[in-house]
């Protein structure tokens, strides 16, 4: 995990950047639900009015709200307050003011003065009883004149009420303050905030504020700043969007070059414990899943967090936020039903998938054996069943999770009900407002889809761990075949030379050695073949010597320094390899040849055609060497693949030839003649030749007998014509005595 975990550090500026730009998005996001609140409850229900207090007041207002108010209240009241006239004012300052407030004309004004937010607070609290007591009293409410009456005797209908409290004392006011205060007491402060604008509204009519235009300029301005944060929101979600895309797939890129640079270190044991399907695989679906995991991680998962804290944030303080408490439980409680369900089929998933990619490689690659055989319907139905083990695997887990989203919705509208439910009841007496409402209602729903966009991530999160595990197994490989931290160069004065000294070697789990005792040297410039029945061990000794495996017991010398001892890159540069099998690499004639050596030129190439005895069908084909290749050499015959090996290793020039059964593919007529070309082009190399046939070895400088892993023979064709009888009889086998006699 912590070799991912690298890769992915070299882009923490651009997750850093998400994750800024996801704080900012989420602030705009939850800052909607406010605004549309405010436009409810402030822009309509409250005709754009904000303050409870008033902005401006008549004179004579405030004096007669000065009567029930006490002596702390009326000096905080007054200190907030200046009084504009045509007196203190300038000709400039007097018109302006008299087209805001056209009252003036006739009356003089206080004006609130610029006030913080806790001066603001504190002013509402010393305004608002007072205020709301003189609104009482004035009112034409038949009940309260009627109170009134008892109260003051005196009263008649053309008696201002104000003259007959200006006349009391303050002890007296403060009764009557406290008589006609009592119901407020008992109500809700966003109540009675309310009622103190809905009164502040007939003041300013009657200083000659136009209402109308307030109310229409207040949700124009609430409504474009809801604009511009929407707009900003969705600039940021672009630009994430973007960012996020792009870092995972740089990051999928460097995983998946990081993970094939390490499967190129894999010596064949790795190969074999993995296989090869199974290593496509990783390096592919394995590592799509790790990329969209990574694009919803940064889009989805890091959000959720944000804006489901932040909604929550924005309502804990509501007497309605045990409902949100009810809707997490219930959703927690679905997710974890369906994972537990779900889950162990995740990680069967991927492992049929290997399977299904075996099954198709085996099929594409043997269709002519299986074609041959009339096999095609026992072939597709081994396909069908690993296509269909596949298909009920992600239909169960598709199944199952198609239940989380309509259940997660009708969780969503059934809060929304509950919500609506209890919430018109504190609406209908007077606790919140239908803005705010509307907002709880908004931020509930922002706290449920973040549950529910994690709960979509969780889908895929178990699958993509699953990859993420098989990924990092491959990075935390630890390579059978690897060079020491301290190496050697090679000795120059040994140049070409090869020995092997009682090298065993053994399968990694096999119960016995495939190779023993094996003891033998090469000189510079010779030719030593290896010749012996099937299974004898020749081709595994040849594949010691690069390194494809390591020897269990023993050494192998080369140039004077043991193989283990040298770099990888530095020991496989003087090795000419061709396998048994002629591989070619989809592109050209020419790209395969010079496979080995980029700065190949012209002649080079044809010299190494030449040699190959490749030139000849190469001069045939329309564009010689930039013939198109295809995939696995498939547009050339065996013999041709063979020879265009060949022609591969000699571009490269090196100290060492290996042969490993090269010339099987070839006739008698074109074997003969390529190693006629090989011993005058390669005679300064050491040539090692793995053959079935005895001709191709029979003029060798030294003949190696293979049986069962040991060396049973060594010498030239001559002396193990006469030493060696296993010799004896594959080269009777082969060749008649005639034959054999003029190879001797």
């Amino acid at each position: 995990m912590k070799k991912i975990l690298k890769i992915l550090k070299k882009y923490s500026l651009g997750i850093i950047a998400v994750i800024v730009l996801l704080f900012i998005q989420a602030m705009c996001d939850l800052s909607l639900p406010d605004y549309t609140a405010k436009i409810v409850n402030v822009g309509i229900g409250q005709n754009g009015i904000e303050e409870s207090v008033p902005k401006v007041i008549k004179e004579e207002t405030l004096d007669n709200v000065l009567l029930f108010a006490s002596d702390e209240e009326t000096e905080d009241i007054l200190k907030h307050y200046s009084l504009i006239s045509k007196d203190n004012l300038s000709e400039k300052e007097y018109e302006d003011y008299l087209a805001k407030y056209p009252s003036l004309a006739k009356e003089n004004l206080y004006l609130l003065n610029d006030l913080t937010d806790e001066q603001l607070q504190s002013l509402e609290q010393n305004f608002q009883i007072p205020y709301l007591v003189l609104t009482t009293l004035t009112t034409d409410d038949t009940k309260i004149k009627e109170q009134l009456k008892q109260m003051f005797p005196q009263m008649n209908s053309e008696t201002n009420i104000i003259d007959i409290l200006s006349t009391l004392d303050k002890s007296q006011l403060t009764n009557i303050r406290q008589e006609f205060s009592k119901e407020l007491t008992d109500i809700d402060d966003s109540l009675i905030d309310q009622m103190t604008i809905a009164s502040l509204k007939v003041e300013y009519e009657e200083i000659g504020i136009d209402i109308s235009k307030l109310q229409t300029n207040y949700i124009i301005n609430v409504g474009l700043k809801m604009l511009g944060l929407a707009l900003l929101a969705m600039f940021i979600s672009v630009i994430v969007t973007y960012l996020a895309a792009k870092i995972s797939a740089l990051f999928s890129r460097d995983l998946r070059s990081r993970v094939v640079h390490k499967v190129m270190d894999f010596s064949h044991k790795e190969f074999k414990d993995y296989g090869i399907a199974s290593l496509i695989t990783r390096s592919t679906n394995d590592i799509q899943q790790i990329q969209m995991l990574l694009v919803m991680l940064l889009r989805i998962v890091v959000y959720a967090p944000i804006i489901g804290f932040g909604a929550l944030s924005k309502v804990s303080g509501s007497s309605m936020s045990w409902i949100i408490g009810v809707a997490v439980l219930t959703i927690l409680s679905l997710v974890i039903v369906l994972f537990a369900v779900a889950l162990p089929k995740f990680k069967i998933v991927q492992k049929l998938i290997d399977k299904l990619n075996l099954v198709s490689r085996e099929i594409l690659t043997g269709l002519p054996v299986i074609r041959a055989f009339a096999n095609e319907r026992h072939e597709e139905k081994r396909f069908d069943k690993a296509n269909q083990d596949l298909t009920k695997t992600n239909l169960f887990v598709n199944r199952i999770m198609t239940i989380m989203m309509p259940s997660m919705m009708f969780i969503m509208n059934g809060v929304c009900v509950l919500i609506v439910w209890v919430g018109a009841s504190k609406v209908d007496l007077g606790n919140i407002q239908v803005g705010t409402l509307m907002a709880f209602i908004t931020y509930t729903m922002q706290i449920i889809m973040a549950f529910l966009m994690i709960s979509m991530v969780s889908i895929m999160l178990p699958r993509a761990w699953v990859s993420v595990k098989r990924t990092n197994e491959i990075l935390n490989q630890d390579i059978s075949v690897k060079e020491k931290e301290q190496t050697k160069d090679f000795d120059p004065n040994q140049k070409g030379t090869l020995e092997f000294k009682d090298v065993y070697f053994r399968y990694p789990d096999a119960l016995e050695d495939v190779l023993q005792n094996i003891s033998f040297k090469v000189k510079k410039g010779t030719t030593t073949a290896f010749i012996g029945s099937t299974g004898s061990g020749k081709s595994t000794l040849i594949n010691l010597i690069p390194r494809f495996f390591d020897v269990t017991g023993g050494k192998i010398i080369l140039d004077g320094v043991d193989i283990k001892d040298v770099p990888l890159k530095e020991l496989r540069s003087k090795i000419g390899y061709v396998p048994q099998k002629g591989v070619l690499f989809s592109g050209t004639i020419a790209s395969n040849i010079g496979f080995g050596n980029d700065d190949l030129t012209k002649e080079q190439l044809e010299k190494a055609s030449q040699i190959s005895q490749s030139l000849e069908f190469i001069n045939d084909k329309k564009d010689r060497f930039e013939t198109p290749i295809s995939q696995g050499g498939t547009n050339v015959s065996g013999g041709q693949k063979q020879r265009l090996s060949i022609a591969r290793a000699i571009a490269i020039n090196p100290e060492f030839y290996i042969f490993d059964d090269s010339f099987s593919a070839l006739d008698y007529k074109t074997d003969a003649k390529l190693r006629a070309s090989l011993a005058k082009e390669t005679k300064d190399s050491t040539i090692l030749i793995v053959a079935q046939r005895v001709s191709t070895v029979m003029n060798a400088d030294q003949i190696i007998v293979l049986d069962k892993g040991k060396i049973v023979g060594i010498g030239s064709h001559k002396e193990l014509m006469k030493t060696c009888d296993i010799y004896r009889q594959i080269s009777l086998s082969q060749l008649s005595k005639e034959e054999l006699a003029y190879g001797e």
